[in-house]
């Protein structure tokens, strides 16, 4: 599927849905000071990372439109976070940082992986583990994927979270909408900016205050999305 084109925003037809509006890391936020605080004495010599940095995640919205004008179905993307749950079963769930050109997830590009999604309301929720090696942990030396994404948090580098599938967009009444034959491959990090206000916490309860749906009169309600797919 390697011929497959990137559909831009504002396009319709069929090829890679590259999405970048759904959360992002704030080194800068209170609930990420400890780990980066942690790292930074690798500076001096200290093996301080016990535990796996595993942060919480707003992923998608159903029913809203993105940052690229595109509007994901409730039926379709819950259908898609089903089948995604067995690549979290069998620790599969996996993404790179930056998005390639490509529906394949190249082993020396997985920086981390998704250990948990559940929905609240409209919004997709997940736990996700960057994932570093002995190297990074030990001694601060950046060899991988998701070394680079530690070290970018540990310098204050903000970077994001988005989704890579490949389906068709109808445009419906000005309004792209994403078709039944969309699949969803992976959450990819990137090194653009998201969505304000869709953050990664420490603690999931945190993470509540934004998950809240946006005002109707912005948004194409999920009642009129199915009515404009059965035209």
């Amino acid at each position: 599927m390697s011929d497959i084109k990137i559909v831009k925003p504002g396009e319709c037809g069929f090829g890679y849905l590259i999405e970048q509006d759904a959360g992002y890391i704030s080194p800068n936020d209170k609930r990420n000071k400890d780990f980066i605080n942690e790292i930074n004495k690798l500076e001096k010599g200290e093996q301080v990372i016990a535990d796996p940095l595993v942060l919480y995640v707003v992923l998608q919205k159903w029913g809203v439109k993105n940052r690229n004008g595109r509007i994901y179905p409730k039926d379709i993307l819950e259908r898609e976070v089903e089948n995604y749950q067995q690549l979290i079963k069998e620790r599969r769930a996996i993404g790179e940082l930056d998005h390639p050109e490509s529906s394949i997830i190249a082993g020396d590009r997985i920086s981390h992986n998704i250990l948990e999604t559940w929905w609240e309301g409209k919004t997709l929720m997940g736990r996700m583990e960057i994932l570093m090696s002995p190297g990074y942990v030990k001694y601060g030396i950046v060899s991988t994927k998701g070394d680079e994404v530690a070290n970018l948090i540990r310098n204050n580098i903000m970077i994001g979270v988005s989704s890579r599938g490949v389906g068709s967009l109808k445009q419906i009444n000005g309004d792209n909408i994403v078709q039944d034959d969309f699949e969803i491959i992976c959450w990819d990090v990137v090194t653009s900016p998201s969505t304000p206000g869709s953050w990664m916490f420490k603690d999931k309860a945190e993470a509540k205050p934004f998950t809240e749906s946006t005002k109707k009169e912005n948004n194409l309600l999920v009642d009129d999305i199915n009515k404009f797919l059965l035209d």
